[in-house]
């Protein structure tokens, strides 16, 4: 973890020039859209740092076998694909389509969904090809879920991203008796610190972003982890409560509204809250908060009472968002 925090310090700064020379930068002033909050031109492509120290830890720690391999490519890929649309802005349903094509290289190389559990016990084991489908989508939804509901206050995503992944890792831990989930302990510390060395760059105020590229690159992760660590879709879904809550109330929001579900507005609970007049680092810390908060009840919920804290988490945060958008303003 130590050395993949240190390898995603050090080379923020380089890309930093980097998107300072190839043009790589948000600017306000040209850039006008609802959901942009900074105030000063910032450079993109976080995700490129943060690729180089997963990969920097993952060859250093892990054994190169099929799974790590493709699990590795699709991070490339999903990284190259973020800093594409960082540079051009592409077309959300285009990128739509290409994470679907790249989260089936991990699972047709075998890190794939085949059983759930039941929230009143029981385990159900899907019939093929329902694993291959469930783990595609599985993927393609996390790395929208960040993209949307973690992303966009300074300091937001790598913090959530680093603790959702440390939470994966000491849930693995709880089953280390099992040498399988080792190299998911592994690579969950490796995922955590990548995205805890990009921090002190992003925390306010910004020096890079990590845009598009860092937020379904932590969505990619965090999902295969999810799925290596004993197929625990649920305690990640209890960990990323918030913004997988705020990111399903804007869907639904955008589509009575007439509007597409993907483009972006300034509608997520990060801008509500700003617009309340929380600071950006309240609201990073609030995020890190929960998120600490609900992965540290993860790790002690079993599935039923999962399901209830989620229904709970459901409730809190849709009230509070149904607050900040209908509370009087003076």
């Amino acid at each position: 973890m130590l050395v993949t925090i240190l390898v995603a310090f050090f080379s923020t700064p380089l890309v930093i020039r980097l998107a300072k020379k190839i043009g790589l930068i948000d600017n306000p002033e040209t850039h006008k859209h609802p959901k942009v909050i900074h105030t000063y031109p910032t450079p993109r492509g976080g995700g490129a740092a943060i690729f180089l120290a997963i990969l920097s830890g993952s060859i250093l720690f892990l054994p190169l076998d099929k799974f790590l391999a493709s699990i590795l490519l699709g991070a490339f890929l999903i990284t190259a694909l973020g800093i594409l649309d960082d540079k051009f802005d592409l077309n959300p349903y285009l990128r739509l389509v290409a994470q679907f094509v790249i989260a089936a290289i991990p699972v047709f190389c075998g890190v794939g969904i085949s059983f759930t559990t039941r929230p009143f016990g029981g385990i159900v084991n899907l019939p093929q090809p329902l694993p291959y489908i469930f783990s595609v989508f599985w993927l393609v939804f996390l790395m929208n879920i960040l993209n949307m509901g973690a992303k966009g206050i300074d300091g937001q995503l790598p913090g959530v991203a680093s603790l959702a992944a440390f939470t994966i890792a000491l849930l693995s831990l709880k089953y280390s008796a099992d040498i399988t989930q080792w190299p998911t302990i592994v690579l969950a510390l490796i995922t955590a610190g990548s995205f805890l060395g990009f921090l002190p760059w992003n925390t306010y105020p910004q020096k890079i972003m990590p845009s598009y590229s860092g937020s379904t690159l932590a969505g990619y992760m965090l999902a295969v982890l999810s799925i290596l660590s004993t197929a625990k879709v649920g305690t990640l879904i209890v960990v990323l409560g918030i913004p997988l809550v705020d990111t399903g109330y804007t869907i639904v929001r955008r589509i009575f509204s007439g509007k597409s579900p993907v483009w972006g507005d300034r509608g997520h609970l990060h801008h509500k809250l700003y617009d309340a007049g929380l600071s950006k680092g309240k609201i990073a810390l609030f995020y890190w908060l929960g998120t600490a908060l609900l992965g540290i009840l993860a790790l002690k919920l079993n599935a039923e009472f999962k399901l209830y804290t989620i229904i709970f988490i459901i409730l809190v945060i849709g009230g509070l968002l149904l607050w900040l958008t209908y509370r009087p303003k003076n």
